[in-house]
C-alpha cells in the first residue's frame, strides 16, 4: 500500500533536477541554470538576473526570479505543485553554496516521502520531520567529507517553505529569509501586508532573548560585532540546515578555520534545526505570496513589496521586486542601478546579496474546487551562473 502511495504521489510531486542529490555530486558546482518542468512562461536572463516572469501552478500564476552578488550563487530555490498541493522553497546559504544545494535536492523528497506514510495528509509534523531528516542527512555527508573537505562543516543554509494543502498554507522557516501575504482591505481596493514567517536572527532582540534562556552559563552566546549581534560572536542566524560546527563538537575543532572554532568545549547545540512552522487558513481575501531571501528584506519593507507587486501587472512581479531592491541598494550607495549593473558578481556583494524571488498569486476559485487542473510543476531555481 505505502509503495503504490508512493508511485501516486511521485506522479503528481515529481522532483527535477540533476542526479539523486544524496551524494558528493548534490554539493558540487553545476555550471548552468536548472530550470523547467512546465508552469509554461519562459526562462530569461538579464545581466546577473535570471528569471521566469510568469507561469502556472496548481492553485494560480507564479513569478520567479534570482540576481547573484556572490562569486558562487549561494541561493537556491523551487517550486513543486501537483494534484496534492504546493511546495515553494527559498534556501539562502552561507559560507558556500553546498548546503542550500543540499536541501534543494533532498527536503522536498524527504517531504513527499513522509507524505506518503501518512496517505497524502500534511501536517505541521509532516514538515518538521521533513526538515529533521535533512539535517540528518546533511550531517552525514559533512561525517563522510570530513577527511577530504572538512570546510562542507562551516557551510549552512536558511529554509523557507511554503505548503498549500486543502486549503491551508504552512510555512516553516529557519534563519532570515522570509514570506509575506498580500490580503486585500476589504472592498477598498488597498492590499495589506502580513508577515507569516518567524525570523531567527540575532539582530532580533526576542531572538537574543531565547538564546540567552538556552545558554543561561555562557555569557558570550550572544555578541555585538561592528554593530552587528551574532551567535558566539560568529553567525548571525540561530537557526538553520547545516553548520555542523556549530552543533556538534566533533566537528568544532582543526582543521576547519580557526575564526570557526570556540574557545569552550560545546556541551549542546548552539544552533537549531528545528524550524518555526505556522499554519494558516486560506482566505478568500489572500491575493498573493511572497517568498524571499533576506538579500530582499535587507532593501524593501514588507509593505513596499507588497504594493509594488499589487500596482503592477502579475507577470514579472519576482524581477520587478529585484530590480527595485537593486535600485535603492544603488541609491544608498550613491550611484545608479545601471552603473550597479555593471559591477560583476564576487564584488557586488560588498552593495548587495544574493537575492531570491517566488510570488504565487492566489485563485480562489481553484482553491475552493480543490481540484488541480494544471499540469504538475516541478521548477529549480538557478543552479550556478559561471
Amino acid at each position: 500500500m505505502l509503495q503504490a502511495l508512493m508511485n501516486l504521489l511521485s506522479l503528481c510531486w515529481r522532483p527535477f533536477g540533476r542526479g539523486d542529490g544524496e551524494g558528493l555530486s548534490s554539493v558540487g558546482i553545476v555550471g548552468a541554470a536548472n530550470n523547467g518542468g512546465g508552469g509554461g512562461g519562459r526562462d530569461g536572463k538579464d545581466n546577473m538576473l535570471w528569471f521566469r516572469d510568469f507561469g502556472k501552478y496548481a492553485w494560480g500564476d507564479f513569478s520567479m526570479a534570482v540576481v547573484q552578488a556572490n562569486q558562487v550563487l549561494e541561493d537556491q530555490s523551487q517550486i513543486e505543485s501537483g494534484p496534492f498541493g504546493t511546495f515553494v522553497g527559498v534556501y539562502d546559504g552561507h559560507g558556500g553554496p553546498e548546503t542550500a544545494r543540499y536541501v534543494c535536492d533532498n527536503l522536498f523528497k524527504h517531504f513527499q516521502a513522509i507524505s506518503a506514510e501518512s496517505k497524502g495528509v500534511v501536517t505541521a509534523e509532516t514538515i518538521q520531520n521533513a526538515f529533521l531528516r535533512t539535517e540528518e542527512g546533511f550531517t552525514a555527508l559533512v561525517s563522510e567529507l570530513w577527511g577530504t573537505r572538512p570546510q562542507v562543516a562551516t557551510v549552512g543554509s536558511c529554509c523557507l517553505v511554503g505548503v498549500i494543502c486543502q486549503g491551508t498554507l504552512f510555512v516553516a522557516n529557519l534563519g532570515d529569509s522570509r514570506c509575506v501575504l498580500g490580503k486585500k482591505v476589504g472592498n477598498t481596493g488597498e492590499v495589506a501586508a502580513i508577515q507569516l514567517s518567524t525570523e531567527h536572527n540575532a539582530n532580533l532582540e526576542e531572538v537574543r532573548h531565547e538564546l540567552k534562556g538556552l545558554h543561561p552559563h555562557d555569557p558570550q552566546i550572544v555578541v555585538l560585532k561592528h554593530g552587528v549581534w551574532r551567535v558566539k560572536g560568529i553567525i548571525q542566524v540561530s537557526k538553520s540546515i547545516g553548520d555542523a560546527y556549530m552543533k556538534h563538537a566533533r566537528f568544532n575543532r582543526e582543521p576547519i578555520s580557526a575564526k570557526f572554532r570556540l574557545p569552550e568545549p560545546m556541551t549542546m547545540p548552539i544552533l537549531s534545526a528545528e524550524p518555526t512552522v505556522l499554519s494558516h487558513p486560506l482566505h478568500p481575501n489572500d491575493s498573493f505570496l511572497i517568498f524571499a531571501s533576506d538579500g530582499l528584506w535587507e532593501h524593501l519593507s514588507n509593505e513596499q513589496a507588497v504594493e509594488i507587486v499589487h500596482n503592477h501587472p502579475h507577470a514579472g512581479s519576482a524581477k520587478r521586486l529585484v530590480k527595485t531592491a537593486l535600485q535603492e541598494a544603488a541609491r544608498k550607495r550613491e550611484m545608479r542601478y545601471s552603473d550597479l549593473r555593471k559591477i560583476d558578481k564576487k564584488v557586488r556583494r560588498h552593495f548587495h546579496d544574493d537575492i531570491t524571488v517566488i510570488v504565487l498569486f492566489l485563485n480562489h476559485d481553484l482553491i475552493s474546487r480543490g481540484r488541480v487542473e494544471e499540469p504538475p510543476v516541478s521548477i529549480k531555481g538557478a543552479r550556478d551562473q559561471g
